[in-house]
């Protein structure tokens, strides 16, 4: 079920966990891929061979990767309703407590923070907290900016 994020509903939000949704795998391909992308092609991430012999056994994915996958992660949790726009404003803390090994599977909870009037605009806070299958800590947790017009 998604959650209607708008300008009435929100106040009454916060605080509230939404989630988690579906699992997602993390692959070697959509790390390579990722690297490919940013040009980070460091051998943690893309060497599988050397990896094995790593820290973790394996390749782990980049946490900027975790990060990017929220958006995809977050799908049908909720949706920002009644606003003519919105965009991403940026990020007040991010943190990554436990490596993403390949193969790996992911999930998405959110939590409202806040939503108060910024100017002529309105500002949600929102953090997303990804879910590491089977690990004691989080894989990120991260609190995205929300601006939306009215």
């Amino acid at each position: 079920m998604t959650v209607l994020l708008s300008r009435e509903s929100l106040p009454g939000l916060v605080g509230t966990v939404i989630g988690p949704g579906e699992w997602v795998e993390v692959t070697q391909e959509r790390v390579n891929e990722f690297a490919n992308a940013s040009g980070d092609h460091q051998w943690i991430h893309v060497d599988v061979e050397r990896a094995k012999a790593g820290p973790f056994g394996t390749t782990i994915a980049h946490g900027l990767l975790t990060l990017s996958m929220i958006a995809a992660l977050a799908q049908g949790l909720t949706k920002f309703d009644g606003f003519k726009m919105g965009v991403n404003y940026g990020y007040e803390k991010i943190r990554f407590p436990t490596p993403v090994p390949v193969g790996s599977r992911l999930r998405v909870s959110s939590k409202i923070v806040s939503f108060e009037p910024v100017g002529a605009m309105f500002q949600t806070i929102v953090e997303y907290t990804v879910e590491r299958e089977g690990a004691d800590k989080p894989a990120c947790v991260a609190q995205m900016i929300f601006r939306h017009s009215v």
